[in-house]
C-alpha cells in the first residue's frame, strides 16, 4: 500500500463570519423543492434517458408534488429540445408546476431556449457562467469584471426577449457557477449587478442559485457563505436564494440542511442523488429527515417501492440497499440485541398508544413510506433471541418462553454458522418444528384422549405411544393431562420429571383454530401442536 501525497491539497480557508446566527437556528418548514433529475441528473448517466423515460420520470416528479422541475437544455441537443416541445405540444404539464430550463450565456443558446419554449404557461429560465477563480485563470483567462459582463450581456438578452412568451408566467435565475470556489466579494458583486439589471422587485422575484458546484469544504463552512451573502445581498426582499450542493465530499445532505438554516430558500436536488461525480443532493434523504423532525416535506414519498421502480428503470442505478429511508436493507436488522429492541419498541408502542412514534434502531416506521415490519428483523449467526422469536411470532404465531428463545437462538445461530448466510423464515420454522415438535426418539405419542373425572379433581388419559420400536396404549389419571403424561414418562423411562414453566399460544379464531404448548421439564424443553 503506498502512502497519500497530502501535502499536495491545501486546506479550504473559514469564512470570518463572527455574527453567524443559523447554528442556533431550526429547520421549520420545507424548502421549495426543484428537481433537476432530467436535466443534472441525466447529463451524469452513461446512456442518457430517451424521450419516453425522461417523460415517465417527469409524470413521477409531478406525482411527488414537485412544483418546480428542471426539464433539460433545449439548446443543449436535440434530444432536450424535442422533450421540451412535447411537454408543452401534448399539454403535459400541470397548471401548477413550473418547468425549469438551463441555459448558459451565450446569445445563440439563448434564442434557441425561447424557440423551445413557446407555449410554455409557466418558466423559470436559468442562466448560468461560472464565476470561480481557479476558471477565470486557467478556462477563461478573463478577470473579474469581463465574468461579470457576460452574466449581465445574459441577462439583457434574456430581459428583452421575455415578451415572447405570451401568456406566461416568467421567472428569472441566476447561477454564479463553482460559487464555493468564488471569492464571496466578487460573487457578491456579481449577483448585485444581475439583480440590478433584470429589475428584481418583491413581486417579480430574482433567484439567486448559489451551487456547490464542486463541494469543497465542510458543510459548516458552506453555511457561513450561505449567511454572509444572505445579509449583504442588495434587495433581498427581491431575491430567493436557492442552494445546489453537490456531494463529492459525501456531505451534500448535511450541508444542505445547514444552509437552509442559514437563509436559503430553496432546494435543487435529484431524487435518489444522482448527478455529476459523486451526485447531487439526495432530495429524498432531505425531504425524510425533515419529516422524521415532524415537519411536513411537501413531497409525496409514502410508496418508496414504486419510486425506486420508477427511478432505477428510468436511470438504470440501482439504489443502493443501504440508502437512508429507501434501501432494501435499511429497515432490517441482523444484530440480536438490535432485534430485541426493536421487538420491545414496537411491543411498548402499542401498550402506549402514543401519537409520537419511538422505536429503538427506526427513525421513522417504514408503513409510512409503503414498506412492512415482515422484513425488519432477519436471522444470520449475529442474531440474538429476540429476533429469531420476532420472527416466529410475527410470521407462525409462536409464543416461546423465555427459555426456549434462549436455546432455540443457539440452534439457529449454529445453522447459520454452518451455512456462512442468513437463515430464512421457511427454515427458522422448520428447525423449529425439527428440533421441539417432530420428535419421534425415543417416545413418540401417537394418539391420546382425556376423560374428566366426575366428582374427583382430575381426568384420565389414553395415550397411545410408540416407545423404542413397540407400540404401547397406557391408561392414566392424574391432576391433568400434563400431570398424566408426566406419570406415564416414569413409568416406561423411570425419569423423574418436574415442570418448571409452561405456556401456550392460540393461532387464529374459531374452534378450528390450531395451538402450540410450551413446556420447560427437568431441564428439557418441548412444544406441541
Amino acid at each position: 500500500m503506498k502512502r497519500l501525497p497530502f501535502e499536495k491539497y491545501r486546506p479550504y480557508q473559514p469564512i470570518n463570519l463572527k455574527d453567524r446566527t443559523w447554528p442556533n437556528r431550526q429547520i421549520t418548514r420545507a424548502p421549495v423543492w426543484c428537481s433537476v433529475d432530467l436535466r443534472d441528473g441525466n447529463q451524469a448517466l452513461i446512456d442518457p434517458m430517451t424521450v419516453d423515460q425522461k417523460l415517465k420520470m417527469f409524470k413521477l416528479l409531478v406525482a411527488l408534488n414537485f412544483k418546480e422541475i428542471e426539464i433539460g437544455f433545449p439548446a443543449a441537443s436535440g434530444t432536450e429540445y424535442q422533450f421540451c416541445r412535447r411537454l408543452i405540444e401534448e399539454n403535459l404539464i400541470p397548471h401548477d408546476v413550473c418547468v425549469q430550463v438551463l441555459c448558459q450565456s451565450r446569445d445563440h443558446l439563448i434564442e434557441r431556449t425561447f424557440e423551445a419554449l413557446q407555449g410554455a404557461h409557466s418558466v423559470i429560465f436559468h442562466l448560468y457562467n461560472s464565476t470561480s477563480k481557479l476558471q477565470r485563470e486557467v478556462v477563461f483567462n478573463a478577470g473579474a469584471e469581463e465574468i461579470q459582463e457576460i452574466a449581465l450581456k445574459g441577462t439583457r438578452k434574456i430581459k428583452s426577449m421575455r415578451g415572447q412568451l405570451k401568456n406566461c408566467r416568467f421567472r428569472f435565475q441566476y447561477s454564479p457557477e463553482s460559487f464555493t470556489g468564488t471569492e464571496l466579494d466578487v460573487a457578491l458583486q456579481i449577483c448585485n449587478a444581475v439583480t440590478a439589471e433584470w429589475g428584481a422587485t418583491p413581486k417579480d422575484k430574482i433567484i439567486l442559485n448559489l451551487p456547490a458546484t464542486v463541494e469543497m469544504s465542510t458543510p459548516n463552512i458552506y453555511a457561513d457563505m450561505i449567511e454572509w451573502m444572505h445579509t449583504r445581498l442588495d434587495k433581498r426582499d427581491s431575491i430567493i436564494i436557492s442552494i445546489h450542493p453537490h456531494n463529492d465530499r459525501g456531505c451534500a445532505v448535511a450541508a444542505s440542511e445547514l444552509a437552509l438554516m442559514a437563509g436559503g430558500e430553496r432546494i435543487e436536488g435529484t431524487l435518489f442523488g444522482n448527478g455529476e461525480r459523486t451526485g447531487n443532493v439526495d432530495i429524498c434523504t432531505l425531504a425524510l429527515n425533515l419529516y422524521s423532525q415532524g415537519v411536513d416535506p411537501a413531497l409525496y414519498l409514502g410508496d418508496m417501492p414504486t419510486i425506486m421502480e420508477i427511478v432505477e428503470g428510468c436511470t438504470r442505478i440501482p439504489v443502493h440497499p443501504r440508502h437512508p429511508y429507501a434501501g432494501d436493507l435499511v429497515y432490517t436488522a441482523f444484530s440480536g440485541s438490535h432485534q430485541d429492541a426493536i421487538n420491545k419498541g414496537l411491543k411498548a408502542l402499542k401498550q402506549k398508544h402514543s401519537p409520537y412514534w419511538e422505536v429503538p434502531y427506526l427513525p421513522i416506521d417504514p408503513h409510512d413510506l409503503n414498506r412492512t415490519y415482515e422484513a425488519v428483523i432477519r436471522i444470520n449467526s449475529q442474531s440474538g433471541k429476540g429476533g429469531v422469536s420476532y420472527i416466529l411470532e410475527t410470521n407462525y404465531g409462536f409464543k416461546m418462553p423465555r427459555s426456549m428463545q434462549v436455546e432455540f437462538s443457539k440452534v439457529i445461530q449454529h445453522y447459520s454458522d454452518k451455512k456462512q448466510k442468513e437463515v430464512t423464515t421457511l427454515e427458522i420454522r422448520k428447525l423449529f418444528y425439527e428440533h421441539y415438535v417432530d420428535k419421534n426418539t425415543p417416545l413418540s405419542i401417537i394418539k391420546y384422549r382425556m376423560e374428566t373425572l366426575e366428582n374427583i379433581a382430575g381426568c384420565e388419559c389414553e395415550f397411545i405411544f410408540k416407545y423404542g420400536a413397540e407400540t404401547h396404549t397406557q391408561h392414566i389419571s392424574g391432576t391433568g393431562p400434563i400431570d398424566a403424561f408426566f406419570k406415564m414418562i416414569k413409568s416406561y423411562t423411570g425419569t423423574d420429571c418436574t415442570l418448571t414453566d409452561y405456556s401456550e399460544s392460540t393461532m387464529g379464531n374459531g374452534s378450528d383454530a390450531s395451538a402450540h404448548y410450551y413446556s420447560v421439564s427437568g431441564g428439557t424443553l418441548s412444544c406441541v401442536q
